[in-house]
């Protein structure tokens, strides 16, 4: 199902009409309300989804490749398996969002709101996480190595076997974390 027009996407939304499946590869949907969209299984590859409401949207599995989601609301979505290689996360609201085991290698999350999300067995590798704020997360077998956290809030955080290897910790907040069996070598405080 190949949907062109923003006006479609968000009309077919808000009807509660599914969008599985459907292939918005390099939609220009920014500024749109999606609140509750489904996009599982979704082809939203090269998509332009700046400032989009997503909040609570499915979207399990989708493809995310190359998304701009730059300042989008993802509070609540469901993003479990999808594929985000090479999305701009920057100050985009993912407050509890289920991103158990996604892989945000590389990727910018720059002042983003990851608060009580669920971030379990998540890979944040090389993640440019400065100044973001996952207070309350669940990054418990994480891997944030080499990450760039300076000035981010880990502030009840459940690092429970978390690998943190040569992340950068520099002035992050890491006050009434859980740190059981977390692997810090060689971070950077």
């Amino acid at each position: 199902m190949t949907i062109h027009t923003r006006e479609e996407v968000v009309k077919r939304v808000q009807n509660g009409m599914s969008l599985a499946e459907g292939d918005l590869s390099h939609a220009d949907l920014s500024y749109s309300n999606l609140k509750g969209g489904n996009f599982e299984r979704a082809n939203l590859s090269n998509a332009h989804l700046q400032n989009t409401n997503l909040n609570h949207a499915n979207l399990k599995g989708a493809n995310l490749e190359s998304a701009f989601l730059f300042g989008s609301n993802l509070q609540g979505a469901d993003l479990e398996g999808a594929n985000l290689s090479g999305a701009n996360f920057q100050d985009t609201n993912l407050e509890n969002a289920n991103l158990k085991g996604v892989d945000f290698s590389g990727l910018s999350l720059f002042g983003a709101n990851l608060d009580g999300a669920n971030c379990e067995n998540a890979k944040f590798v090389r993640t440019k996480m400065k100044r973001a704020s996952l207070m309350g997360t669940n990054l418990k077998n994480a891997d944030l190595s080499q990450a760039h956290c300076q000035r981010a809030v880990f502030r009840n955080a459940d690092l429970t076997k978390a690998r943190m290897h040569d992340t950068n910790l520099k002035y992050a907040d890491l006050s009434d974390a859980k740190l059981k069996d977390t692997d810090m070598k060689d971070c950077i405080e």
